[in-house]
């Protein structure tokens, strides 16, 4: 993490559907080149709170900017400086590697000189200049994989938003995208994950942990094991679910 420099700001930030509460007053902040995980189970609300950040659900109370700008009245604005890839990776599997690449940076506003150079520079970092003209579709999962998130921060985003994506593939190929998780955050870019998988905490700067719409633990993993005085960030989760389910 570089700095202190706030790039996620969120007060009581809630989201309801008729009775049900889906996301229920939560409040933190996330920091520049910060690798933040967003953890919980699923169901606890997770997606719905990182779709109100991103400008795609409006909150139904509470305050939240993202890049300094205001979640109610700035959602397009939102929505050009963050980069998103969702567990479907969100790649058209009909077109090629290439046109996937253009066609995202062309949305992005990339010129067709941005886009040559970064095409060519995005194939060689992933290694797959041989694959460049076979359609994503029929690519390996893991290599769907790292070519979404590298497609997702191409315009070089203030914050890239990632919803589960490590989900179903192996623990290799998980690793491999977390290299690449590390590499955009060493440029400055603050990376907001979502995922289920409670080992892939250690690889955050700090985690937050929801459990039915509310966050009931957040600070570094580190911390988080030291005041639950648990050797892992799996016992983390269940202890404060257990209290959860108690009603404490």
């Amino acid at each position: 993490m570089k700095n202190k420099e706030p790039v996620i700001l969120t007060e009581k930030l809630t989201k309801r559907f008729d009775s049900f509460t889906a996301v229920d007053e939560i409040s933190f902040d996330v920091y520049r080149g910060e690798i933040f995980g967003f953890l919980g189970a699923n169901g606890a609300g997770k997606t719905t709170a990182m779709r109100m950040l991103c400008g795609l659900s409006v909150p139904s109370s509470g305050r939240a900017a993202v890049a300094g700008l205001n979640v109610y009245k700035q959602t397009e604005q939102i929505k050009r400086n963050i980069g998103y890839m969702s567990q479907k990776f969100s790649l058209y599997e009909d077109l090629t590697v290439l046109e996937n690449i253009r066609f995202f940076g062309g949305i992005y506003g990339l010129t067709d000189q941005q886009l040559k150079s970064k095409s060519g520079k995005l194939l060689h970092q992933l290694e797959i200049e041989s694959e460049a003209k076979k359609l994503v579709g029929n690519l390996p999962l893991g290599w769907k994989q790292k070519l979404a998130f590298s497609i997702a921060i191409l315009h070089e985003p203030k914050i890239v938003f990632l919803d589960e994506p490590t989900g179903g593939v192996d623990p290799v190929t998980r690793r491999q995208f977390w290299t690449l998780i590390y590499e955009a955050a060493s440029r400055g870019i603050t990376v907001f994950v979502t995922t289920h998988y409670m080992d892939e905490a250690e690889y955050c700067n700090r985690v937050s942990i929801m459990v039915d719409g509310q966050i009931k633990a957040l600070g570094t993993p580190r911390e988080l094991k030291a005041q639950l005085n648990e050797t892992s960030m799996d016992g983390v989760f269940y202890q404060l679910a257990r209290v959860a389910k108690r009603g404490e």
